[in-house]
């Protein structure tokens, strides 16, 4: 009877973990895209995005303002076309600037929102005219290292030849 016993509880203690894992997951998962009453599109064009993904998030001032809604290929011109769910209650000038940034080192990559000084708002699908790429840290280190590389072939030093 003993055993019978220490099995149920088992059960049970196994059974409520896997309902907080759920729980979890749906929670997480429901950190999503705000309604569409609640923000408005903007779109912004990178040559490189990096790391960045769908939901990752948009910031201002390191606030999170909105989350990135998509993210495609322009046929046309060939670079990566972010679209972003702002929330309605942030608005910012034709002359404000997005930037793919990263959180530390090697955290996560998001948009950094830098205002301007215009008037004139952007309304529900307009497009950044001031964008700045990702910085890819596999390409800092490849161009350190053949300017390294260079640097070694060629004499660098000053007055060698005297």
């Amino acid at each position: 009877m003993k055993r019978g016993m220490i099995d149920f509880w088992v059960g049970v203690f196994v059974a409520a973990g896997a309902i907080a894992l759920l729980f979890l997951a749906v929670k997480v998962s429901s950190q999503s895209t705000l309604p569409a009453s609640q923000s408005y599109d903007l779109v912004a064009n990178f040559e490189n995005i990096g790391g960045l993904k769908v939901r990752s998030p948009v910031k201002s001032a390191g606030v999170v303002v909105g989350r990135v809604a998509s993210i495609e290929l322009d046929p046309q011109r060939y670079v990566a076309r972010v679209k972003m769910a702002v929330e309605s209650r942030y608005k910012f000038s034709t002359d404000s600037s997005a930037e793919i940034l990263t959180s530390g080192l090697l955290g996560e990559q998001y948009i950094g929102l830098t205002p301007g000084a215009e008037d004139k708002m952007l309304k529900d699908g307009d497009t950044f005219k001031i964008t700045s790429s990702a910085i890819v840290l596999e390409q800092l280190i490849s161009r350190f290292l053949f300017s390294k590389a260079e640097g070694n072939g060629k004499n660098t030093t000053p007055n060698a030849g005297k």
